[in-house]
């Protein structure tokens, strides 16, 4: 064996170690590639999980709100139909012919007051009527007052009946329904 051919076999392993070594480099920088795909697959799956929840949390919270709805456009229209009812028993109470006061009767003693239905069909009422702009868009002159009507206890009396009549219907057909609480709108069941 002559040097040239000894030095050629010693640059061939030189250049066989050096290939070995990008070899190996280059298999650690793979597989470091690989883990970090298979992290970010899970990381995909995870967000998608994510997402699917995120939707059905998402119907849940439509169905709820359009319950909730249907429940208030019902009262609303039970209150504003009981507000048509004191309307027309207003008007029929004065339409009432005056009577001789001779006819007239006592009123009846009142009825007991009761606080937490007049404060539910207050706010009810309140809810219902359309919504008024707080200041005038142009000035306007103040309204004329006009001296206040000659009492009539006849009319006052069928006035105070139809209030009573009014607040038992609207006790009656107002709140049949279950009060709404806030487990029913989230949609949870006991």
């Amino acid at each position: 064996m002559s040097i040239i051919g000894l030095v050629m076999n010693l640059l061939l392993a030189a250049l066989l170690f050096a290939a070995l070594g990008m070899g190996w480099r280059l298999n650690g920088r793979l597989k470091a590639l690989r883990d970090s795909h298979e992290g970010f697959a899970v990381a995909v799956r995870e967000l998608n999980t994510a997402a699917t929840r995120a939707e059905q949390g998402l119907a849940d919270l439509r169905a709820a709100t359009d319950e909730a709805v249907d429940l208030l456009a019902d009262r609303i229209a039970k209150g504003r139909t009981i507000a048509a009812r004191l309307g027309r028993l207003l008007d029929d109470a004065a339409t009432l012919p005056a009577a001789a006061p001779s006819l007239a009767r006592p009123p009846p003693a009142p009825p007991a007051v009761d606080m937490v239905a007049e404060r539910r069909l207050g706010a009810l009422l309140a809810a219902a009527r359309e919504a008024r702009p707080a200041r005038p868009d142009r000035f306007e002159a103040p309204p004329r007052r006009e001296p206040p009507p000659k009492r009539d206890p006849l009319r006052e009396m069928a006035a105070a009946a139809a209030a009573r009549r009014l607040a038992a219907m609207a006790e009656d057909d107002l709140f049949e329904d279950e009060p709404l609480t806030l487990d029913v709108v989230r949609g949870a069941s006991r």
